[in-house]
């Protein structure tokens, strides 16, 4: 099996509802109309958030910070007309701990932004992609 490449299966469950699950067995409600589960475009949010966040979880270590909160809240926004892609997309990082500064945090988002994130690589490349950054006291 080559480790480069993804699989997912998503089946059909009633209404716009669907469950996708991984080669592996890990399962997740999706509904398109969103009144039980994420739709797909949360989703996709979701996704940008969880793959920023642990990069930057990782850097933060890397650059020996020990992170006491860390919390990421993404927003997209889409166009009007089909197909209702995101336009632009804002992630605002909550972050405090130990040896933390604003330069790390920077830093760690950047990298994450620029050079690590395969979801944010995986984008169209004509979406904005902004940031705000929030530590205590600041």
């Amino acid at each position: 099996m080559n480790a480069n490449i993804r699989t997912v299966t998503v089946s059909w469950v009633g209404d716009a509802r669907f469950e996708g699950m991984t080669s592996t067995g890990e399962s997740s409600v999706i509904d398109a109309d969103g009144p039980t589960a994420p739709g797909p475009m949360h989703l996709l949010l979701m996704a940008l958030a969880g793959c920023t966040g642990a990069d930057v979880v990782a850097i933060a270590e890397k650059m020996r910070v020990d992170l006491t909160r860390f919390e990421v809240e993404v927003s997209g926004t889409r166009r009007e007309e089909y197909p209702k892609r995101f336009i632009a997309i804002h992630l605002i990082f909550r972050m405090a701990g130990e040896g933390l500064t604003e330069a790390k945090a920077r830093r760690a988002i950047d990298l994450s932004l620029s050079t690590y994130c395969s979801v944010v690589a995986s984008l169209a490349p004509d979406i904005p992609i902004t940031y705000d950054l929030e530590l205590p006291g600041r």
